[in-house]
């Protein structure tokens, strides 16, 4: 089992993991069709894309919460 301080690391790379699936999927599809060579060039992106989803989540993060605990109050 992984300890929990890791949990924030983790949820962004699951995060960073689903979302380029997803992300180069559906760009790859609407840019070059899906045909014999989809699953090829969907793997390709891929590959590319999912190391810099994960540097942009880490990058993104900490300012992503910084704003929205300036524009959200607690109840």
């Amino acid at each position: 089992m992984i300890p929990k301080k890791y949990s924030q690391n983790l949820y962004m790379i699951i995060m960073s993991f689903g979302m380029s699936v997803i992300m180069c999927a559906v760009v790859t599809a609407a840019g070059t069709g899906i045909d014999d060579g989809y699953i090829a060039r969907f793997f390709k992106a891929w590959v590319f894309a999912f190391p810099v989803a994960i540097l942009a989540a880490f990058t993104m993060a900490p300012i992503t919460k910084k704003l929205v605990d300036k524009i959200t109050r607690e109840n």
